[in-house]
């Protein structure tokens, strides 16, 4: 079966970096090198799109210096990587409540979409401070009361932050948890799920093939007998 979307759930860079008597933050750091391996895979592959949940609505509630690491780090990564992009054919998307972001990262966001909007290889979407029922709440604040008479599916559709984007085919998540963590509702209404015990940062290519591999092998019946 062809795959047009991958989205990851990428858990388990804490308890990687515990595992190993670390702070967390070295968990964090090896995770984004784990990422940029994945989606150049990804591009490789020429996969049009993959969805990265990168920073959730509900990672607030982790401790203050936990969270100022992660903001930075993520404010360094998108300053950084431009010539991976470039190099890879990448074309960077965001996803997410940037309103509630630091400005620093919201200026960072506008700079990378922008700078990237011209690539025509895989799409990279960063849920960045995203979640699946804000994302839905905020899709329908933007309706006015007549608008709900007509609305429909696809309509809606074009609400989200994914407008233009197809479903998500496969989500993948690391780390041994089973659920989807408020990612994504929406556009994995029929995806295939795929679930390893492999902590984030170990995660490789050879793992990524592995995925697809057992996709490959699913039926999709979208509702219908086959």
């Amino acid at each position: 079966m062809t795959v047009q979307h991958i989205a990851v759930i990428m858990d388990g860079n804490g308890r990687w970096a515990q595992q190993r008597g670390l702070a967390r933050t070295k968990g964090h750091r090896e995770g984004l090198e784990a990422a940029k391996r994945i989606v150049k895979a990804v591009a490789d592959l020429h996969i049009p799109y993959i969805t990265l949940y990168v920073f959730s609505t509900e990672n607030w509630k982790r401790t203050e210096e936990e969270v100022g690491f992660l903001m930075g780090l993520i404010q360094q990564h998108l300053r950084a990587e431009l010539a991976f992009y470039a190099a890879n054919n990448i074309k960077v998307r965001h996803i997410g409540d940037a309103a509630a972001l630091p400005r620093a990262i919201q200026t960072e966001i506008t700079d990378i979409v922008k700078k990237t909007e011209h690539y025509t290889g895989t799409t990279m979407q960063l849920a960045i401070n995203y979640g699946g029922k804000d994302e839905i709440i905020r899709a329908i604040k933007k309706l006015s009361i007549g608008e709900l008479e007509t609305l429909t599916e696809d309509s809606f559709e074009q609400l989200l932050d994914t407008a233009g984007v197809p479903p998500v085919d496969l989500v993948i998540r690391t780390g041994g948890e089973k659920r989807l963590s408020n990612f994504l509702l929406w556009q994995t209404a029929y995806a295939e799920f795929y679930g390893t015990d492999v902590l984030w940062p170990d995660f490789t290519p050879a793992h990524l093939m592995e995925a697809l591999d057992a996709y490959s092998k699913r039926t999709r019946r979208f509702g219908r007998i086959v």
